[in-house]
């Protein structure tokens, strides 16, 4: 395979943030045009063969379509059984300008459907139709970007194939714009009377997550990480895969990352991610009282070969 790229998150924010609320205005279109399913698995994007697709959607007709991020061409594409239309990501498209084609073109098509114009869940707070400020547009960073998503979704489905419970789907959630995949015990959780209904849903049952994202704000770097929820006691002292992978809290919770550096650098960096996922849901599970052997598929390594991957 070629080697991973380098994605250092200073260089190429201006263009993830304008990625990320392009993603946001496609991805409201798909919640709308889906019917709900548990734990918000109607809303996510998918990584494909070209870049980032919402899938099969249908309009309230029943008029298939699908929308597609093409990083290869560096269009945006909405496609009918019977129609393709586009029109170009390039650098000085503004997200007004995003949100008018893409609408311009839905409602051309007989697809169109209202959403809610305007960010969720990150900083930028102008609405779409009037933010001409984010418009920068790096080719070669969102390339890099999806080769990135394009690996990790590849070790992470193959992961998910260790575990015999309810797996999502490997997806990226266009709200924080992370490629995520969470196990769940079959356990139901506490309610959380006091959350917003977007995380009610999303927290009905213990889960243990997993995922990449690039970097924001706070953590200016891109990592892969995992958590557990409800967090169980005594999570951080649990030992995580490799030596590089550290325990840090987030949002008043403990989150498990690996630097993509460190996954990027390594001699094996399959191994190496393998190695801290696993690690990360052996410490959730068993410290949150999982049944992880009637858990584990028939697929799962047998044990010599996850001792040697957990460096046993």
């Amino acid at each position: 395979m070629q080697p991973l790229p380098p994605l250092p998150y200073p260089e190429w924010e201006a263009t993830k943030t304008t990625l990320h609320l392009w993603a946001q205005i496609v991805g409201k279109v798909r919640m709308a045009s889906s019917p709900p399913r548990n734990h918000w698995w109607h809303v996510p994007l998918y990584v494909d063969v070209r870049g980032l697709t919402t899938r099969l959607l249908h309009s309230s007709t029943g008029t298939p379509f699908e929308i597609r991020f093409d990083f290869v061409d560096d269009r945006l594409v909405v496609e009918t059984s019977g129609a393709v239309e586009s029109f170009a990501l390039a650098e000085g498209l503004t997200v007004a300008e995003f949100d008018a084609q893409l609408h311009g073109i839905l409602r051309g098509l007989g697809l169109d459907v209202a959403i809610l114009e305007s960010p969720f869940g990150v900083p930028m707070t102008t609405p779409f139709p009037e933010d001409r400020e984010h418009a920068t547009y790096d080719r070669d960073a969102v390339e890099r970007f999806w080769r990135v998503l394009d690996w990790s979704a590849n070790v992470l489905e193959e992961f998910s194939g260790w575990f015999c419970g309810k797996t999502s789907p490997v997806h990226v959630f266009w709200h924080s714009l992370d490629l995520a995949v969470t196990r769940f015990s079959g356990r139901r959780a506490p309610e959380l009377p006091d959350a917003d209904a977007v995380t009610r849903e999303a927290y009905t049952h213990e889960v243990v997550s997993f995922g990449f994202w690039a970097g924001d704000q706070n953590m200016r770097e891109p990592n892969y990480y995992s958590y557990t929820a409800p967090e169980p006691e005594g999570l951080r002292e649990r030992t995580l895969r490799p030596e590089q992978a550290v325990w840090t809290e987030l949002g008043g919770g403990s989150l498990a990352i690996l630097h993509y550096e460190d996954v990027r650098t390594a001699d094996d960096p399959r191994a190496t991610l393998l190695a801290f996922l696993e690690s990360a849901y052996e410490a959730g599970a068993d410290a949150a009282g999982w049944d992880r052997d009637g858990l584990a598929s028939s697929w799962c390594p047998n044990p010599p070969q996850l001792a040697q991957l957990l460096g046993r």
